[in-house]
């Protein structure tokens, strides 16, 4: 795992976590949830970096909530990481971005749509702050090869790349473990985003879908074929989320499965 600042049990020998609420809602709600994910993660020595996007900018309604403030949401992220001591992530959406969201946060996040904007990645790698890539929907595994070169030509060699599933029929995904393998032999972490890969995408309702019962099996699942880190959205309530409540893993149910998945760390390291 490369040097992330402030990032604790990187020695555990477990996978790493990126985990949090999907977007900063107001200024009270993301406390309490990092709060509650550094008590677990610190239980059991996974390293733990705190997630939550500052805006959202790729909503399928118009009226969808979109965000608080960009440097209002920002701050509040900022505040995250210096309370609890902890590295944070953002996505971010425009070169303009790149440079404003690294004023407050340890991590950028390429969403998975974008990943193929090459002026996007290499203004994200001009900052020098790690980059974690999210696989397009619509992309093989092997293809992420590119989107690593283009950030690497900026001199950065602080990259992650993130496995989320792919585009299955017009409104659901399915994860393809080979694609973890492949973009390992990039020689960079991968993670397995386990909430967004059970999106059903395209609904008639122009709200995205979700299938958070299967959670548990896509996590497992990564975990035995040797992802490095796990990425989830968690929310008290995700039926009152105003961002992808539907594929959430509420906040109580956390513990008990990243326990599990402990488990089969130790299982296939051992």
């Amino acid at each position: 795992m490369m040097e992330i600042p402030k990032l604790k049990h990187t020695a555990s020998g477990n996978f790493f976590l990126i985990a949090g609420p999907c977007i900063i809602e107001d200024e009270e709600m993301a406390f309490p949830i990092a709060e509650r994910l550094l008590g677990i993660t610190d239980k059991l020595a996974i390293p733990f970096i705190f997630k939550a996007s500052y805006k959202k900018a790729n909503r399928s309604k118009l009226g969808s909530f979109t965000g608080i403030g960009d440097e209002k949401a920002l701050t509040i992220l900022r505040n995250v990481s210096e309370k609890f001591d902890v590295p944070v992530i953002t996505d971010i959406h425009s070169k303009e971005e790149a440079a404003l969201a690294a004023e407050y946060v340890d991590i950028l996040q390429i969403p998975a749509f974008l990943c193929r904007q090459t002026e996007l990645l290499m203004a994200a790698g001009e900052t020098g702050k790690v980059i974690n890539i999210k696989k397009g929907q619509f992309l093989s595994g092997a293809s992420m090869r590119f989107a690593v070169e283009k950030v690497r030509a900026t001199g950065n060699e602080r990259i992650m790349l993130t496995e989320r599933g792919n585009m299955f029929g017009y409104g659901d995904l399915v994860v393809d473990y080979r694609n973890i393998v492949e973009m390992q032999q990039n020689n960079v972490p991968v993670v397995l985003d386990i909430t967004h890969s059970l999106q059903r995408p395209n609904q008639s309702s122009g709200v995205t879908g979700g299938n958070p019962a299967m959670i548990e099996t896509i996590a497992r699942a990564g975990i035995a074929v040797g992802v490095d880190g796990i990425f989830l959205e968690t929310h008290p309530h995700p039926e009152n989320a105003k961002s992808d409540g539907a594929n959430m893993l509420h906040l109580d149910l956390l513990e008990d499965l990243l326990t599990k998945l402990v488990k089969i760390r130790k299982a296939i390291v051992s």
